[in-house]
């Protein structure tokens, strides 16, 4: 089924916060701090107050004047007894101090958004400039720290594994293999920026905010805390969303605000973040340093694992800061029958903006380890990097397979997908394609990663409600933010109930149209959502059912559905689902026990499941510009049940292209000594383009269905963001291997490629 939801955002149809307009409505914007670091000495808002349209200047005097909360971390790691940790609050408009370049220190309301900006421009802030913290020197023991009553920027530690058995693992490894990286900072540069639009409703004297966010309720939850009023005073809309990534997870001063703003002045409030705001103050995600460790035996069978990483929190602790550090100590596994691991991650504050959730979560810097620590080995031991990695795979007849960091694979065949991946690469084509780049002066290389991701977390609702006409209204608890839910839901509830797509409707994102949701992220929404889904289908037809037999005047076990028509079994005895949607809403006559209408609701825990695939990726390396392009792209990927193969392929596509911009030139980059924001506009943060794409891209799928949920899917929408960094990487190494080069940072840059290749050519004695 094609996507219907495409020909409304092509055609300009979709309602997105910044269409959306009210009667009266005024605007804000947010005046930032420059500084990394410093003390806020004097703010003045005499002059912005008497700026032309100003209807409301405000700043952290009146946060703390009104007694206004701080946003909390509500995904916070379970630390073992006896732990320190430092769990700040982040107030909405900064007091006493900024802590990263970008911070909100004022908000200014005016009739126009331009007259808000030029006001915001009239108040005159007063810095003491302090130290900024990087994550390059946080963890130095003179380090200056983000938070004075701390006693370090160690927000938490994270320590899983069994540190003595993996020590008596490398005491008797034949050999051992050591790897560093950094991973660069990522910003999400959603094609919708982050916008929020508020106003109290006159008739029931409630607040609704709309805004671009993936948590509706979360969000509904934490601003109503802030602002001291009951959850139903405040109504949460999240309309269409244009793309989210992990990054609109997050609750935003912003949001809180406006809300604020509205209640403060009694009408509508929006503001819409430029994009030099949002790339100074979106959540960033990935970000972290890793020294690892690999013990092998002479067969290359690796026999334990050691990793030490450092990541970055930003200033702030954001709603789910624990989520990328627990990640990062459980998710080295992969694919591989590694039986002792111990990980030690640092959880640093920074001054810089808020790190957290984005589109894997700690799971691509875990592959990046794990892949190209396995490369490096294999070129140490003289293997073939395909033979090593075959040697450690985890069987298929090991499933139910218990990680080290406590995941539980139920399923998975990995030897398939990599001899799968294996034979759509033509390998045995590769010398001539590597000739013929060298011909034309370029370096080839191929290079390879498995990937497997947990996927799947918390439970889900979801509800169907059907009205007398036989239309069916589906009211979902997650939230598309462009991965195609109206077609899939719809599709679904179109093939179980046996109604037309056309007579399918799906609600979402509005706190007032659902009972409760908790959004989509981590590759849920199939898993925990689909499967709700198909329970409260379920009881629609046993509903349907029962009433059917009182309209047949048969016994209800003798009543079946087939293809939307409910009838007596063995007999031409049969009813629409229009008929008996009809019949269940009648004043009178229907039996008290089948109550009144068609609905149903189902909820499942979502547990997690786990997707897996294999990239191998073929590179062409410009020998005079260092420019590196990926020319063949394989992915083969296991995501149990397909739902709908298009929405799997645009999930690749995409993912893929979010996986190529870190490995070549995307990165998020603050200076290391004063933490100012150097890519603070698309001229200096590069993203990916479509001519950056491979030229070739071919996929497929060996699907093992999981048993831990209804359907049988698995994640579909993270392979090429956590698979491609590696493959990427291993492929411009092996193009450059004859050189003598190992290794090469994220991104690689054809600068940082061309210096490689010229230090290594340094070194080679002349001939």
């Amino acid at each position: 089924m094609l996507r219907v939801e495409d020909e409304r955002f092509l055609t300009g149809k979709g309602r997105f916060v910044d269409d959306m307009s009210m009667p009266g409505m005024t605007f804000a914007h947010v005046v930032r701090s420059p500084h990394a670091h410093a003390r806020i000495v004097r703010v003045a808002t005499q002059d912005a107050l008497s700026a032309p349209g100003v209807l409301l200047v405000l700043t952290g005097s009146d946060v703390m004047r009104e007694g206004i909360g701080g946003l909390p971390c509500e995904a916070f790691p379970v630390l073992l007894p006896g732990s320190t940790a430092h769990r700040p609050l982040q107030l909405i408009l900064a007091v006493d101090k900024v802590r990263h370049v970008g911070e909100a220190v004022a908000l200014v309301i005016a009739s126009t958004a331009e007259q808000a900006k030029d006001a915001g421009e009239r108040i005159t802030i007063a810095y003491e400039p302090l130290p900024a913290v990087t994550l390059i020197n946080a963890l130095r023991p003179n380090a200056g720290k983000v938070w004075d009553e701390a006693a370090d920027n160690i927000a938490f530690k994270l320590e899983r594994g069994d540190r003595k058995a993996v020590d008596h693992a490398f005491s008797s490894a034949v050999h051992i293999t050591r790897f560093a990286f950094h991973y660069p900072r990522a910003s999400a540069n959603p094609i919708e920026p982050r916008g929020a639009l508020a106003w109290r409703d006159p008739l029931d004297g409630r607040y609704t905010l709309c805004t671009s966010t993936q948590f509706p309720f979360q969000a509904r939850e934490v601003i109503a805390g802030l602002l001291r009023c009951a959850e139903l005073q405040l109504r949460v809309i999240a309309p269409d969303v244009g793309g989210a990534f992990g990054m609109k997870s997050q609750i935003y001063p912003e949001e809180a605000l406006v809300v604020w703003a509205a209640m403060r002045l009694q009408r509508p409030v929006k503001w819409v973040a430029q994009r030099s705001e949002s790339l100074a103050a979106d959540m960033h995600g990935r970000h972290q340093t890793t020294r690892c460790e690999g013990a092998f035996d002479a067969e290359g069978r690796m026999l334990a694992l050691r990793v030490a990483v450092a990541i970055d929190l930003g200033a702030y602790l954001g709603y789910s800061a624990g989520v990328a550090p627990t990640n990062a100590a459980i998710s080295y596994t992969n694919t591989y029958d590694i039986p002792l691991i111990h990980s030690m991650v640092q959880a640093a504050f920074t001054n810089t903006a808020v790190v957290g959730p984005y589109r894997g979560t700690a799971k691509p810097e875990a592959t990046f380890a794990v892949e190209r620590l396995l490369d490096q080995a294999a070129r140490e031991m003289g293997m073939d990097v395909i033979a090593i990695r075959r040697r450690n795979l985890i069987s298929s007849a090991a499933m139910p397979y218990r990680t080290p960091g406590g995941y539980l694979f139920d399923s998975g065949d990995f030897a398939k997908v990599l001899d799968q991946a294996v034979v759509l690469a033509d390998r045995e084509g590769f010398p001539a394609r590597k000739a013929m780049s060298e011909a034309r002066g370029r370096y080839r290389g191929r290079g390879l990663a498995m990937h497997c991701q947990r996927a799947g977390s918390q439970s889900e609702r979801m509800e169907i409600r059907v009205a007398q006409d036989g239309t069916v209204a589906l009211h979902v608890g997650t939230l598309a933010t462009g991965q195609g839910h109206e077609t899939m839901f719809a599709q679904m509830i179109a093939t179980w109930l046996g109604v037309s797509r056309e007579a399918v409707q799906v609600f979402q994102g509005d706190t007032d149209k659902v009972l409760y949701g908790r959004g989509t992220f981590a590759q849920r929404s199939m898993n925990a959502g689909g499967s709700a889904l198909k329970i409260a289908a379920d009881e629609i037809v046993q509903k349907g059912k029962r009433i059917a037999a009182w309209m047949l005047e048969a016994a209800e076990s003798d009543v079946e559905f087939v293809r939307g028509r409910f009838g007596v079994k063995g007999t031409d005895r049969v009813v629409s689902f229009a008929s008996v949607a009809k019949r269940a809403y009648v004043p009178v006559g229907l039996p008290p026990a089948l109550g009144i209408g068609l609905d149903g609701v189902g909820t499942h825990p979502g547990p997690n499941n786990f997707p897996n695939g294999c990239m191998i990726c073929e590179v062409e390396v410009d020998a005079d510009t260092g420019q590196a392009t990926v020319d063949r792209m394989i992915a083969v990927d296991d995501v149990g049940t397909v739902i709908n193969p298009i929405t799997l392929e645009g999930q690749l596509h995409g993912s893929i292209a979010q996986g190529l911009g870190p490995a070549l030139f995307e990165a998020v980059v603050y200076d290391p000594d004063s933490a100012q924001l150097v890519t603070g506009s698309f001229l200096d943060y590069a993203m990916p383009r479509a001519d950056d794409l491979p030229a070739t891209m071919l996929s497929a799928v060996v699907p093992v269905p999981t048993a831990t949920n209804l359907l049988g899917v698995k994640g579909g929408s993270e392979a090429g963001n956590v698979g491609v960094p590696p493959a990427i990487i291993n492929a411009i190494v092996d193009a450059l291997a004859p050189l003598g080069v190992t290794d090469l940072p994220m991104p690689a840059s054809a600068e940082r490629i061309w210096r490689a290749i010229n230090a290594a050519k340094a070194t080679q004695p002349p001939r």
